[in-house]
């Protein structure tokens, strides 16, 4: 079973929209996250898609990236690096690898 997931929208000092997504992300919540990302969109500023909290990405989610790559940049720990550059994803977004605290 997936452990629930949970997105929190802010901006940052950069001016930025900050999506932070806490959980995993399967095919069980693939839309919602979508769905998370399109309100974020919205607002009309540079998105960052936080996913230091997220230990766990599918290809369902992955495909919700890959759809959305030209709008948004990305904030990785290094759990999730290999995987985008594996599926090709890094070569698209930026993407910001940080150490978790």
């Amino acid at each position: 079973m997936t452990t629930p997931v949970r997105f929190t929208a802010d901006e940052d000092p950069e001016g930025r929209t900050v999506l932070a997504v806490h959980g995993e992300i399967d095919m069980s919540n693939a839309a919602e996250f979508d769905q998370a990302l399109r309100a974020a969109l919205e607002r009309g500023r540079p998105l960052l898609v936080d996913l230091t909290a997220t230990g766990y990405l599918d290809s369902a989610a992955l495909a919700v990236l890959f759809e959305h790559a030209s709008s948004l940049s990305l904030r990785i720990d290094r759990t999730l690096r290999t995987l985008l550059s594996i599926c090709g994803l890094s070569d698209l977004v930026p993407v910001e690898v940080v150490a978790r605290p």
